[in-house]
This record gives structure tokens, sequence and C-alpha cells, in this order.
């Protein structure tokens, strides 16, 4: 199984950026999990966008999604259209079909996400089969319903990413054991007077309490300290720590 970061900005992008967007491939199942502002120029520099299986929203907030509308014009209007090309599913929290109808009516066409896409809703801690690979959904703490996103391959390896999840122990057991978290780092330093983001020394104190094997930061802008922000969370995890960067792949097997 291997991811690509497509996109690792937080709400807002970096220089040249896209936001949260991941790319799985595992043998001839090839899955996105979230599609954020920037994520489709950045997804076709990899692969043509139409053989995508499906797409995975961790939750319903606009960095996690906006390039849901482009995409979804290229599938009504461009050749994906003619070409007898299948869309990819388009798996959403629970009341997402309504959210994408809202959002196609805020941009005066309130059928193109809806129809661009088979959409189907998971509920909370739920298992959904997608291609080689199952995909889990693990509630955690953050504004309104979020999900980690759980990936397991046939062999049984693991890449769970936490989504904008806080510390919290909901996060902590959905990431035990897993062979790779891809884990938000927003703040540049603890702040216990908030209960949204983590920074990058709490995202590494989780990852040395659900013993995973490797850590990725993401979601972490590109105007802080990103090498103080590796070294802490490095300290508080010990184990390996990398800073997500667009492009850059991780094999788990």
């Amino acid at each position: 199984m291997r991811l690509t970061v497509l996109g690792k900005s937080p709400s807002w992008e970096d220089a040249g950026g896209a936001c949260s967007s991941y790319l799985i491939q595992a043998g001839s199942t090839t899955v996105l999990v979230d599609c954020g502002s920037g994520a489709l120029g950045k997804l076709r520099a990899r692969i043509d966008y139409r053989d995508l299986d499906a797409i995975v929203i961790s939750h319903l907030h606009a960095d996690h999604l906006l390039d849901l509308v482009p995409l979804a014009c290229a599938l009504t209007y461009g050749p994906a259209s003619t070409d007898g090309s299948a869309p990819p599913r388009l798996v959403v929290p629970a009341g997402g079909r309504e959210f994408m109808r809202r959002l196609g009516a805020a941009i005066d066409d309130e059928s193109l996400i809806v129809d661009a896409y088979p959409i189907e809703e998971y509920e909370p801690r739920s298992e959904t089969a997608i291609g080689e690979l199952t995909v889990a959904s693990h509630p955690v703490p953050h504004i309104g319903p979020t999900h980690a996103i759980e990936l397991t391959a046939p062999s049984g390896a693991r890449i769970v990413f936490g989504s904008d999840g806080r510390y919290s122990e909901e996060l902590i057991e959905a990431a035990r054991g897993a062979e790779l978290l891809i884990a938000e780092a927003t703040l540049p330093d603890p702040d216990p007077g908030q209960d949204v983001h983590m920074s990058a020394e709490e995202t590494g104190r989780l990852a040395g309490e659900a013993g995973v094997g490797r850590l990725v930061l993401t979601h972490i802008s590109d105007e802080l300290d990103l090498e103080r922000a590796r070294s802490a969370a490095a300290e508080a995890f010990g184990g390996p720590v990398d800073l997500a960067t667009e492009g850059a792949t991780y094999e788990v097997v």
C-alpha cells in the first residue's frame, strides 16, 4: 500500500500548495482521502482522475473537500462524461449528501456534485470495502463530526489519517499499532485554552501513546518553523517523524 501526499496545508494553502488530500494505491485499487483546495491539479500531475475508485471524506470542512467541485465539473463536462468512465464513489459522513447539495446550490448548481458522483454515506465506527482496501471511520474530537480514516491492506498493514482530530483517547485508540500515522500539527505550541487542534509536540506524544511505527506531521503551515515542529514531535514520540511534503510517498507492507 502506497500513500502519496497531494496536499498537506492547513485551511489556507502553502505557497504553491494544496489543502488536505492523500492518494492511496494498493494493487489495482486507487483511493483519495480528502480533496481539499488545489488537490485536483496535484492529483492530475500523478494519475488520471478517471482511474480513481473512490474518494473518502473525513469531515465536511472546506479545506478537506472543496476540489470536489472542479472534479465534478471534469466528470460532468470533460472527456469522462462521454468516454464511458465510471465516476469514483464519493464516501462521505452521515449527512454528506445533503451537504453536497447545499454546496452545489451555493454556486448556483444544486445538482452538480450530487449528480457527478455515486454518493455513499458512512456511519461513525463503520467499515467500507473499496477494492482491495478496507476503510474504517473512527470519530475523533474536532469541530463537528470528524473521523480518523483507517486504511487496511490485504496484508493487514494499516495507515491511519487522523483528520483534524486533536489529542484524544479516541485518536490514540484509532491509531493504535498502525504502521503509519498521518496527524495534524497546526499549533506552534500546546495551547490548553483551545480544544480544536494540536501542536507538533502533542502529536508526537499521541503517536508514542498509540505505538505507531512512523509519524508524518500534516495540516501545518509553511509560515511556521517546520524543523522546530519536527524536532518537538520527534522528541515527544521517540520514533521516526517526517514533515508531510507534497509528492512524498510512503510504502506500508
